[in-house]
Formats: structure tokens, sequence, C-alpha cells
């Protein structure tokens, strides 16, 4: 036999080597072997069968997910990612059972093994999504707590100014306590917020610790609503601790008003009474309030009269606005009341004294008029109304008011007054006594022009055929100022005039109109 070069023996034909070995029969072991391998994620079912490249990439995809879940947040991995990651595990374990299907493997002694060895590395996996579940709760624990901090954070900044400024600061906080306890209700944050909402009324109560009792009203009215607004079961305790502290406060800020004389006292008293009535500090309103009616009496007697008399007008009215009836002291304030009115009544004549002695007669003819008319029976009712014609004589004539008038009356001195005016008047007159009457406008007169009573010889009051309404009283000698007013016509000046008179002579005072002048 002879060889030609190209496989050919005698006219046969040798085939060609194949380029790998043939593969070898299905084997399903270790086809589940390189599956499981594949499962867990780190291509070591490639491994045992020798296609490192495939290996690589399971590497590279496992390290991606590594990458996207790590650190670990409390929102977790992103859905998508997770999706394709399974995906892709699947298909890494179905073509690993299609490769080890027929091949060998290395590494391992037998299919069998690889199998266990798959199903023991799933383990990896698992522990895994344990360990990240974990992490991811460790994560969400310290987003809560972080919550916390920022919300006692912002209390303790808001307490550092005035609680209109801060207010708002509280609310938001408060807001980040409740939803901690209703939205996270077993983590470590939640635990932490009843300690932290002590610490919360604390800081917003903190006016009233420092003995600033006004200031301190709004921010316990506002802790009272609290409970409202994260319920009574999170506060516990501190549910009542506004109470107290606010009626306190609420006392002790309208007292002082009250003592000072300052406006807002009648409101705190009466939100006091309204809602704490059957307080300690309610039961003390009606003792400082009857002592503040007490100061105002002992005043009229001071310097400033007419200041205790319009206090004690003002306080009258203010306590009778008091709703005393649910701490059942109705009576005991409705006295107060009386007390103050009754003293401004019988005090304003000590006013209407010290306005005239100022001179500020407009106001002392008011002043001791409504006290005429209004006590009716008191001892200095009489004088009240000499005092207030003296002063209307006074506006006219400011030398009248020199001197305060008396209750006396009469004298030796004869003077007539007649009324030649068309008007009905009044003359009024002070001096060493002091009084006024009325006297009937005459029938038939007219006013006189002004030129008229420039004229020499003009003689008023001198008609013989004119029967003129007149008065003759008696006063006593010295200089006494009289005024004629009209009392039906108004646009009309009143006239004056200033007799001296002295012994052994009549008088007489005669009432006129001019077109310009007045009487």
């Amino acid at each position: 036999m002879s060889w030609d070069g190209q496989g050919a023996r005698d006219g046969f034909v040798v085939p060609p080597m194949p380029t790998a070995p043939p593969p070898g029969p299905a084997h399903p072991w270790r086809a589940v072997a390189v599956a499981l391998l594949n499962l867990s994620g780190l291509g070591l079912g490639y491994a045992v069968v020798r296609r490192w490249a495939l290996m690589a990439v399971c590497w590279v995809a496992t390290g991606i997910l590594l990458l996207v879940a790590l650190p670990a947040d409390p929102d977790g991995v992103p859905g998508t990612a997770v999706v394709v990651y399974l995906v892709f595990l699947v298909l890494a374990a179905a073509h690993g059972a299609s490769v080890g299907l027929r091949s060998r493997l290395a590494l391992l002694p037998s299919a069998l093994t690889a199998a266990v060895l798959g199903l023991v590395l799933l383990a990896v996996p698992a522990t895994g999504v344990v360990l990240y579940d974990g992490a991811r709760d460790e994560a969400t624990e310290q987003m809560l707590l972080d919550r916390l901090d920022r919300a006692d954070e912002l209390v303790e900044k808001s307490g550092k100014s005035d609680f209109a400024s801060g207010e708002a600061g509280y609310r938001r906080a408060l807001a980040a306590y409740g939803a901690l306890r209703d939205d996270h209700p077993d983590s470590r944050a939640a635990r932490r917020v009843p300690e932290a909402l002590e610490t919360y009324y604390a800081t917003v109560g903190a006016p009233y610790a420092r003995k600033d009792y006004c200031a301190a009203v709004q921010p316990l009215k506002y802790l009272r609503t609290v409970p409202g607004t994260v319920g009574k079961k999170a506060v516990g305790d501190l549910a009542d601790w506004p109470d107290d502290r606010l009626a306190t406060s609420l006392y002790e800020c309208a007292a002082a008003s009250l003592s000072g004389g300052e406006a807002g006292w009648t409101a705190q008293f009466g939100e006091l009474l309204s809602t704490f009535p059957k307080s300690s500090q309610a039961g003390k309103v009606e003792p400082a309030v009857k002592s503040a009616v007490d100061e105002a009496v002992g005043s009229v007697g001071g310097d400033d009269p007419c200041a205790a008399v319009k206090q004690l007008d003002g306080l009258a009215t203010q306590v009778r606005g008091l709703p005393g009836d649910e701490a059942g002291l109705s009576d005991a304030l409705g006295k107060d009341a009386d007390r103050a009115s009754g003293s401004a009544r019988t005090g304003a004549y000590a006013c209407g004294l010290d306005q005239y002695k100022d001179k500020n007669f407009s106001d002392a003819v008011t002043t001791m008029t409504d006290f005429a008319k209004n006590n009716p029976h008191h001892k200095n009712r009489t004088r009240a109304q000499k005092i207030a014609i003296a002063a209307e004589v006074a506006q006219t004539v400011p030398a009248a008011g020199k001197r305060l008038p008396t209750t006396a009356s009469g004298g030796s001195i004869s003077v007539t007054v007649k009324n030649d005016s068309p008007d009905e008047i009044t003359v009024l007159y002070t001096g060493p006594v002091t009084g006024s009457f009325n006297l009937k406008a005459c029938k038939g007169c007219t006013s006189y022009s002004l030129g008229s009573t420039l004229g020499i010889g003009f003689k008023p009051c001198s008609d013989s055929g004119k029967h003129y309404p007149q008065r003759t009283i008696r006063l006593p000698v010295g200089t006494t100022y009289f005024v004629h007013k009209s009392r039906s016509a108004t646009g009309k000046s009143p006239a004056s005039d200033t007799a001296k008179l002295s012994p052994g002579y009549v008088y007489t005072e005669c009432a006129y109109t001019t077109s310009s002048f007045g009487y």
C-alpha cells in the first residue's frame, strides 16, 4: 500500500479529525447542577464547564445590582432593576442548564456534588436579601430619627423668639411628631416622641416659667389644642399640663392690668371665669375687682378726682360685663359694680370742684349739672347747682370764677331785672350770692339796632306803655356778675354786666337785644 499524502491509501479516504471533542451523552443532573450554580448570581455554573467569559458576565451583572442597591436606602432597590436582574438569573440558569446537559464538569467530582453545592449557594442571595432588608430597616430608622432631630431643632429655634414668630415652627414640629407616631408607630423615633413632646411643652410654655404671665397666655392656649392635633393618647398626661398654668397667667396678667389702669383685663378675667370657673384663680377675681374699686374710690379725694370718677364709671361698666354666673360671683361682682357706679355719681362733685378751680368752666357746668340731677338728695346738691351757675357766668365773664360760690342767699340791696326783649331769657348771677331765674318774653318788644344803642339818651326798659317782665332780688354789698341769655332763640350771644353794689342804692338791670351783639 501507499499513501498519497491527502489521507488516501490504496483508494480509501480517511475523514479529517474533529476540531473539538464530540459532545458527551446528555446528563440531566449536570444541567440541573449548572443551572443551580448560576442562580447564585456568581456564574459558578459557567465556571464548572469552563465558560469563563460567561461567568464574568454574571459577575458584572451582580456587581451592577450591588452598585444600585448599596448603600441600603429606605426606598429599597428600584423595582425595574430587581426585575431585570431576576430575568437575567433565569436566563443564566436556563442557558447554563443547556450548556451543562452535554458538557463535562471540571473542578467538581460529580454532577450530584455540583447540584448540592448549587442548592447550598442559593443561601448566598437569600442571605443577601435578609441582610439588605435589615440594612434597609436600619436606614429607615435613621431617616426617621433624622426627622425627629430636625423637629427637635425646629422647636429649639422657635423657642428663641416670641410665640407669634415661632408659632409656625411649633406647628411644623408638631406635625412631624404626629406623623412619626401615626405612620411609624413601632420605630425608635416614635418611641422617643413622648420625651420630645415634654420638651415641646416646656419650650412653648417657657414664658410662664419666666413669670411673664401676659406673654404666656397665647402659647398656653395653643398647647391646649395640641391633643386635638396629635391625639390625647400621644400627649398622655401632658394634655392637662397647660390648664392650671393658663388659669394663673390669665389671672396674673389681668390683675396687673387692672391695678395699672390698663385695658384688656376684662377679657382675660372673662376668659378665666368662663374656662376655669371652679379654679382657685377664678375665686380671686372678685377680691381683685373689689380692691380696684376701693382704690378708685379713695382716689376721688386725691389730686385728680376727675380721673378717679372716670375710672369708676369704667369699672362699673366693665365689672357688670364679667361672666360670674358659673363661678358663683355674680352677686358679689354686681355689688362691686353698683358701688363703683354710686361712687362715680357722688364723686362727680369733687371732679366739678377741681374743674372749677382749674378754670375749666365749661366742663364744670356739665359735671355739676349732672351731679345735681343724679343725686337729688345729696347734701352737696345745692352748692353743686350754685357752682354750675357760677361756672356758666364765668364762661362769659372770667372774673366771676375767681372764687367758689357759697350757698348763701339774700342781701340788703334791692336789684330789679327787667326783660326788654322778644325772647324768654335766663338771668344768672354770682358774687357774694349766686342764683338764676327766668323772665318771660316782652310782648311788643323788638331788637334794637346797633346804631340806636349808640345814640345819646338811649335808655331801654323806659317805655311806660309796655309791661316789662321783671323780678326783684336782694343781694349783698359787693360785686355781682350778671349774664343774660335767650332761652328760645339760637345763635344769639349772651350779654353780661358787672355790678358793684353799694349800700343805700336801688339797682335796675335791663335785658335787651341788639341785631348783632345779642343781649
